[in-house]
Formats: C-alpha cells, sequence, structure tokens
C-alpha cells in the first residue's frame, strides 16, 4: 500500500503542478507586411522646373492675362497651381547635400504654400487675388533662386516669349 500511496501522491502533486502552470500558447508569427515604400528622388531638379514649374507657370499666365470666362478654365488654373505646389513637396525629397538644407526646405515650403494660396483663389474665381497670387509665387521661386545663385528670374506676364532673359534650353 505504501507504494500505491506515493504513486496516488506524486499523480496527484504532478496533476496539481499541470494545472497551476500556465500552458504557453504556441507563438504564431505574424504575417511579415512588406517594407513601407522608401521615398526617393528620380528625376533631376531641372526637369521638375522645366517640365512642371515653368510649363504650369507660363500656363497660368496665358490664363489669367485676362479674366478667364468660363469654370473650366478656373479650373484648369486651380489644377495647374496644385502642380506647382506638389512640385515644392517633390523638391523636398531632394535637399542639397551640404549645409543648404534648411533654406532648401524653407523655400521649398514656401512655394508650396503660395502656389497652394492662387489655387485657393483660383477655385474662387477671385481675379485680382489670383494675379497677386501668382506674382507671389514669381517671388518666391526667385528668392530661391538668389539664394541658391541660380541664373533665372522669374517676371509674370512680361512681354516677349522669354521672361527670364536666357535662352529657353537653360533657364534651370
Amino acid at each position: 500500500m505504501s507504494r500505491f500511496r506515493v504513486l496516488c501522491g506524486a499523480l496527484l502533486a504532478l496533476a496539481a503542478f499541470l494545472i497551476a502552470v500556465p500552458r504557453a500558447e504556441p507563438q504564431t508569427k505574424a504575417p511579415a507586411r512588406p517594407a513601407a515604400p522608401r521615398l526617393e528622388a528620380v528625376a533631376e531638379t531641372r526637369l521638375l522646373m522645366e517640365g512642371l514649374n515653368q510649363a504650369n507657370f507660363r500656363g497660368l499666365e496665358r490664363l489669367l492675362k485676362q479674366k478667364p470666362a468660363d469654370v473650366e478654365a478656373w479650373t484648369f488654373a486651380r489644377g495647374q497651381a496644385l502642380l506647382i505646389a506638389e512640385t515644392g513637396n517633390l523638391l523636398m525629397l531632394r535637399p542639397p547635400k551640404n549645409k543648404g538644407q534648411d533654406a532648401w526646405m524653407d523655400r521649398a515650403a514656401d512655394m508650396r504654400a503660395r502656389a497652394t494660396a492662387l489655387a485657393r483663389a483660383a477655385g474662387n474665381q477671385d481675379y485680382p487675388r489670383t494675379r497677386a497670387a501668382l506674382a507671389d509665387l514669381a517671388n518666391s521661386c526667385n528668392r530661391c533662386h538668389q539664394t541658391f545663385r541660380v541664373p533665372v528670374k522669374i517676371t509674370p506676364f512680361a512681354e516677349g516669349a522669354d521672361r527670364t532673359g536666357l535662352p529657353e534650353r537653360n533657364l534651370f
């Protein structure tokens, strides 16, 4: 009997131990998430300036020489201003590698803000404010060009095809 008692005691102790010790759940790994895409500059700054900013700025000049006559023209002007604003975001992806990074970010953010204000004025079909906002945008561009010694001056509504004083292919 004593063996029986020892065996029963051992079984009871084992049962109590198994009940008292929490069971470890098998760990299931969460499915691996793909890494978020990394933002990286693809086009050269010059291409952004010529292909987006210059083209949309000149389009705005043409549209705003006179008060746009219909909603479609105002909508198009708003879109061109927003494309310039988005270029400000793209510029922030490609700051210079030297000490000019802070100035670059400030100038790009200013351009974005000025172009956004222009888009808002165009969206409200406010002709005087839209024209003034285009001049403010040009001044923002010129401040950046001065900071980074880009030999380009933007003059809105100037006569002639070339408003920078430089050949078209050498704008930026």
